[in-house]
């Protein structure tokens, strides 16, 4: 892989990411890093297109990561802005009180930013060494990116109406993809990102960037995404027990009654 376009991609995460720690620190709110997560990957994604070789797969790489991250965006950004710094970021500045100001460059925007770049290496291999054409491959990738992005904007939109109702207070969403499986918009986030990998292989990337999609999925199931949502939410919530138990957690299946 052509180092110039991951040098250049570093230089742009690590200049994007400070700014950002810059204005958490005046804002005294280190949850905006939410918000820019997915333009985060746009940034990426357009540096390597102006860096790399500008063929017509990169291109369209481009579109659809600028599409996957403002969507992101704007969706985040509707859910937290006017309701102060999310209570994970909350927990972590009573911890350390004295020295979170640093302690957050490195633990929430330095680490983010390096693991946009893990994430994004599809995108920055074929900017680098991509063909000129769109193989057969990059086809059904770009098929399994918009089935992802539909499983991510339907599943957010069908929870956004669950908790507008006042009738739905206290209760399970249990309805719409949400009755496959218990985190669509996960499982769709995971989607789009091995879609995109699909994509970038097919037209020349190299295979190895699978390790892009396959952390994602890691850290969507086992860290920031599944585990965490779920942590004490069977505690919080009359019926969540009953819901794990007949609904698949990741993988949309059929609910176990209908197995």
């Amino acid at each position: 892989m052509d180092l110039q376009v991951t040098l250049a991609a570093v230089i742009a995460v690590a200049a994007a990411m400070f700014l950002l720690w810059l204005v958490s620190l005046a804002v005294r709110d280190a949850s905006i890093v939410d918000i820019t997560w997915g333009p985060l990957f746009v940034l990426i994604a357009w540096v390597g297109y102006a860096v790399g070789d500008g063929s017509p797969p990169t291109l369209l790489l481009a579109f659809l990561t600028t599409t996957w991250g403002l969507r992101l965006a704007f969706h985040i950004g509707r859910r937290n802005i006017g309701h102060g710094e999310d209570p994970r970021y909350v927990r972590m500045r009573e911890k350390r009180p004295a020295s979170f100001w640093i302690w957050s460059l490195f633990a929430v925007f330095a680490l983010q930013g390096l693991i946009a770049l893990v994430v994004s290496l599809p995108i920055q291999s074929l900017a680098a060494v991509g063909d000129d054409s769109l193989g057969l491959v990059s086809w059904f990738g770009a098929i399994a990116f918009l089935v992802g992005l539909a499983f991510e904007v339907i599943g957010d939109a069908q929870l956004s109406r669950f908790k507008a109702d006042p009738g739905s207070r206290g209760q399970v969403m249990d309805k719409g993809l949400w009755r496959y499986t218990r985190h669509p918009n996960y499982f769709g986030d995971s989607v789009v990102w091995w879609g995109i990998w699909l994509v970038a292989v097919g037209s020349g990337a190299a295979w190895w960037t699978l390790i892009g999609p396959a952390v994602m999925t890691f850290m969507l199931v086992k860290v920031s995404g599944v585990a965490m949502t779920e942590a004490d939410i069977a505690d919080r919530r009359p019926g969540y027990a009953d819901y794990i138990h007949r609904t698949s957690a990741f993988i949309p299946l059929p609910p176990k009654e209908q197995r």
